[in-house]
């Protein structure tokens, strides 16, 4: 009996080590994890991890942000399509029908917006207006009130200090017009290829702080690139000062959030009657893919995550100027600019409750004089970043493009002035810190891009979760 029992163990025993062994085949990966095998635990240079993330913004966040997104003061974006490009001519311009942008007439635009560019309220008005009036005349009228001159001056210089990232359009320009956000909402295009390469190519190649010698992962404007230049241009990133290896993990940031995007509303079919837009996986996978893009994809997602920790932390910095009395998300409607304010303030409280936000005093903390010279580069590298999309071929990409640099470099330009916004008076206009309107739009709905590509992505892992 003892040896009949012993010879059933053992037969069981060598049956289990086959099937965890060689004996049974490993079930093989899913989409889902060759697409997002990076992108969880915590983040690099931050304190924050992403399933934290997912949390707060999915449930607690996206809903609300996108109800103020729609509301009339943030859905109405003026800005010059027409631009020409400043470093080359020859820009083949997109001729499908859905790269174009379809501007706004003018009845459409509620009056409290299109009267002046800078709303904070009624009685805020007429200042402005006759700023702007004496701006255009070229100097300072003496016939206009002192608070006005002073207003004037002190505008002025805001204008061309050294805080703001980015080269905003001339919104008084005969050329710039509104474009209605939800009715040119940022999809694919079917702008592609050479010239769509060509863009991101002098993003990365002449902006990012990267020597010519140091060959970037997947580029599709070089050839013959391996492992060993993957693990060249690595070890050089983590070798950077902190400031610049964020640098470039925000523009690599943007543009998988861009690319999450185009994935999410493609063009699935079309028929006389209508279009059906919806989420392609297949082109989410040759982005982002693990083993698709030799595991490049996977490390931009969760730089994307590093831009969402970025500007959610410039938000949670700005609350003090939208929380003055004076302010007003100012379209003319009352009632619903009040309860926009409201729900404004709402969501600003709970980005500011977010229990683990980015550090941004690790950045430029040396040397003085070292830290002033690299925050100056930093800047007028994201400045000639914000040119560079006065040249793309897609007026729609291009839209999109403009207000998602002007709301990052508007988010920088938050971070950078923290005893500024800490200085404001509580009532009457702040002379050293301010946001236009332009800012102030294109801050949010910048932010709402990055937090609809964070949610875009559990839609996405859903998808991939049965695909192999």
């Amino acid at each position: 009996m003892g040896r009949g029992w012993g010879f059933l163990i053992g037969l069981l025993g060598a049956v289990w080590l086959l099937r965890s062994g060689h004996g049974e085949e490993q079930p093989p990966e899913t989409a889902a994890q060759r697409c997002f095998c990076q992108v969880s635990g915590y983040l690099d240079d931050c304190t924050c991890d992403v399933e934290t993330i997912d949390r707060f913004n999915n449930y607690r966040l996206f809903p609300r942000l996108q109800k103020l997104l729609e509301s009339d003061y943030f859905r109405y974006y003026k800005v010059n399509l027409k631009r020409p490009c400043p470093f080359w001519n020859d820009i083949s311009l997109c001729g499908r029908r859905d790269c174009a942008v379809k501007p706004c007439q003018s009845d459409e635009i509620p009056d409290g917006i299109k009267s002046a560019s800078y709303k904070y309220s009624e009685e805020a008005n007429n200042l402005i207006e006759e700023c702007e009036q004496a701006e255009r005349l070229g100097a300072v009228d003496e016939s206009l009130s002192e608070e006005t001159q002073k207003a004037v001056l002190q505008w002025t210089k805001h204008d061309d200090s050294s805080d703001n990232f980015c080269e905003a359009d001339d919104i008084q320009s005969p050329e710039a017009e509104y474009v209605d956000l939800l009715l040119n909402p940022e999809r694919y295009t079917g702008y592609k290829g050479p010239d769509a390469w060509k863009i991101w190519n002098v993003i990365y190649e002449e902006n990012c702080f990267k020597p010519q010698t140091i060959k970037r992962p997947l580029n599709p404007l070089a050839s013959g690139q391996g492992k060993s230049e993957e693990n060249t241009f690595y070890s050089w990133l983590e070798g950077l000062c902190v400031e610049k290896r964020a640098f470039y993990r925000l523009i690599s940031g943007l543009h998988a959030s861009i690319n999450v995007h185009l994935s999410a509303r493609y063009l699935l079919q079309e028929t006389w009657l209508e279009k059906k837009w919806g989420h392609n996986i297949t082109e989410f996978q040759q982005r982002f893919d693990g083993i698709l893009t030799e595991g490049e994809g996977p490390r931009r997602l969760k730089n994307l995550y590093f831009l969402y920790l970025i500007e959610l932390r410039a938000l949670s910095k700005v609350l003090p100027f939208f929380e003055r009395p004076d302010f007003q998300l100012f379209t003319g409607n009352k009632i619903q600019d009040e309860e926009n304010k409201m729900l404004l303030l709402e969501i600003l409280h709970e980005i500011k409750s977010f229990p683990l936000h980015f550090d941004e005093n690790s950045f430029f903390a040396g040397d003085k004089k070292e830290a002033h010279k690299l925050k100056e580069d930093f800047r007028l590298h994201f400045r000639n970043i914000s040119r560079i999309m006065d040249c793309v071929g897609c007026f729609k990409c291009r839209l999109w493009g403009k207000l998602q640099t002007q709301g990052l470099g508007t988010a920088l330009k938050i971070l950078f002035s923290e005893k500024l916004i800490a200085n404001m008076p509580e009532s009457g206009p702040s002379y050293e810190f301010h946001l236009t309107r332009q800012e102030i739009v294109s801050l949010f709905n910048a932010f709402g891009r990055i937090s609809t590509s964070v949610k875009e992505l559990e839609n996405f892992r859903n998808l991939l979760q049965n695909i192999h």
